[in-house]
């Protein structure tokens, strides 16, 4: 299946995948690769570098908003094949390594089988490899506080809750935010569009995600680019607002 590849500015396109959005950032032919979607979605996330006029080579840093099997698919090969730095929160760090994992359990996704969306979710995610060791080797840490001196010059914002280091990243010079699953417009076992935490099932500690919703609302922007749903174009302030009153 091919990717659907959306410019939302110059330099920025998300990539719709199966099921879940990779981001590339681009300056001239050097990238910055924000998530890299599931261990199936490899072939897209080659052939979407090549559309934008880079290639897999050119990669500066894969940045991982959390470290869930359908966002780091692709990371550890980047960085064995062509020596990728990987970065991710410091309190991901270990989670990317498989120190240990925090993602939903096969028990819990068969109790909420009833739910609409959940079995053909659960079927496509086996399939994409979501259930696969995948681990990164040698993850590192942000650098520092502040702009990434990479491609796009995205700031990381910690917002914990869906995992302990889920990491969000602001690119305010054109009033975007990079929001992984902490905030998403959609999901296959949500039956609502638009902003919204995803289904309580995913969420390692729902009381953190939703606090972290402050964090989304003081962010400036008007372009949210969320880890599963179409893009949202609106106020990324009024968006979290809205994703806190769904949940309620």
């Amino acid at each position: 299946m091919q990717a659907d590849i959306q410019q939302v500015a110059d330099g920025i396109h998300v990539v719709h995948g199966s099921n879940t959005n990779w981001v590339i950032l681009t300056e001239g032919n050097a990238v910055t690769l924000v998530d890299t979607g599931y261990p199936g979605d490899r072939e897209q996330v080659l052939a979407s570098l090549s559309a934008v006029g880079s290639s897999p080579g050119a990669v500066t840093a894969v940045l991982i908003t959390h470290a869930h099997n359908d966002h780091i698919g692709s990371a550890e090969y980047l960085s064995r094949t062509y020596g990728t730095p990987v970065f991710a929160h410091e309190a991901e760090v270990p989670h990317a390594r498989r120190d240990f994992l925090h993602q939903v359990t096969v028990g819990k996704v068969l109790r909420n089988a009833w739910r609409p969306g959940v079995v053909p979710w659960a079927v496509h995610t086996l399939r994409s490899g979501g259930t696969a060791h995948v681990p990164v080797t040698k993850p590192q840490p942000f650098p520092g506080e502040g702009p990434l001196d990479l491609p796009g010059r995205p700031v990381p914002v910690h917002t914990p809750g869906h995992t302990a280091g889920h990491c969000a990243f602001h690119l305010p010079d054109v009033g975007a935010v990079i929001s992984g699953d902490g905030l998403v417009s959609g999901h296959p076992t949500s039956r609502v569009t638009g902003p919204q935490l995803l289904p309580v099932m995913f969420d390692h500690d729902r009381g953190g995600a939703l606090a972290s919703l402050d964090v989304f609302e003081a962010l400036s922007g008007d372009v949210l680019l969320p880890g599963h749903g179409p893009v949202h174009r609106g106020s990324v302030r009024e968006a979290a607002q809205r994703a806190r009153e769904r949940a309620a």
